[in-house]
């Protein structure tokens, strides 16, 4: 889809921090991080919803999360790493892999300030932040 900003970034067309690629999926760093090394797994084909991706291809968005979650808690020092589909802000099926170093990092602070109904997204990280966190991360994978 020429208007979906993770179909170009599938693409090349847009940056990203890039954790992992290959033919069917891409994972990189969130731009609104909820933490530092907050991943999104996204298949390069445009399906809507995660409901809507075939078995196979839900199935490798799901083994390129795990290795991320088991990177992050070598790298983060965390117990728990979370991951969830939500597809609030991009209509592009996509997975959230977050290192949770509280118990409520799953939920934004920016919910929880705004409201039910409002939303301000969380602060973006420094490019070299971003750059440091993403090189970090594919160290890591890599092992």
């Amino acid at each position: 889809m020429s208007d979906c900003l993770f179909c170009k970034i599938a693409a090349g067309t847009l940056p990203a921090h890039k954790l992992y690629e290959d033919d069917h999926i891409i994972a990189f760093l969130d731009l609104h991080p909820i933490r530092e090394g907050h991943a999104l797994v996204i298949p390069k084909a445009h399906y809507d919803w995660f409901e809507d991706l075939p078995p196979d291809l839900a199935a490798r968005s799901m083994a390129c999360a795990q290795a991320i979650a088991r990177a992050m808690k070598q790298v983060y020092q965390v117990e728990r790493v979370a991951m969830f589909y939500t597809g609030i802000h991009v209509t592009h099926a996509h997975a959230h892999v977050v290192p949770m170093f509280h118990i409520h990092d799953v939920t934004s602070s920016a919910y929880l300030t705004d409201g039910i109904d409002h939303f301000s997204a969380p602060a973006q990280r420094e490019p070299s932040e971003m750059a440091a966190s993403a090189d970090l991360l594919r160290r890591y994978l890599q092992e």
